[in-house]
């Protein structure tokens, strides 16, 4: 049993080296935009860090009526205002599905910055919603979704 992981090992080692040996592409492909890979923040991949935040019901839900829709009409402006901030690449409803309200996937470095961010919602503030942080590593073109939206929606929220 020893031989054939030896030789498992030998044979494994001397694929990366043959591997490592071999000239890199380093050329980047047609198309790439290094302007808009800079602007976007994207790593050699196209990929960007962000926060992924799960918005699920809180404990304070307001009933139907004016309170709740100044609450909501609080909520849509605070998204507006990340978004043209560049602080907020996605955001929309979920199904409600065991408490899962709607998400956002925030442009912060870390947990507590998101959470800097998120804390100036209003459903988050009142209790309505309460929000579960995960760190998210997604395409850096997700950045594109404002942009791209502003120009495909006719109304606003």
């Amino acid at each position: 049993m020893n031989k054939v992981v030896a030789a498992l090992l030998t044979m494994a080692s001397l694929c990366a080296a043959s591997l490592a040996d071999e000239p890199k592409n380093t050329a980047p492909p047609p198309g790439f935009d290094a302007a808009l890979a800079a602007r976007y923040g994207a790593d050699e991949y196209g990929m960007k860090s962000y926060v992924l935040v799960i918005l699920k019901t809180g404990p304070n839900k307001l009933p139907a009526g004016k309170e709740r829709d100044e609450l909501f009409k609080g909520h849509f402006a605070n998204m507006n205002r990340l978004a043209a901030e560049g602080k907020l690449a996605v955001a929309g409803p979920l199904d409600g599905v065991d408490g899962w309200r709607g998400l956002f996937i925030l442009v912060a470095k870390d947990i507590d910055e998101a959470k800097q961010l998120a804390d100036t919602d209003p459903v988050l503030k009142s209790g309505e919603m309460i929000a579960e942080y995960h760190k998210f590593f997604s395409s850096a073109a997700l950045m594109q979704v404002n942009e791209t939206h502003d120009k495909i929606a006719k109304k606003n929220f």
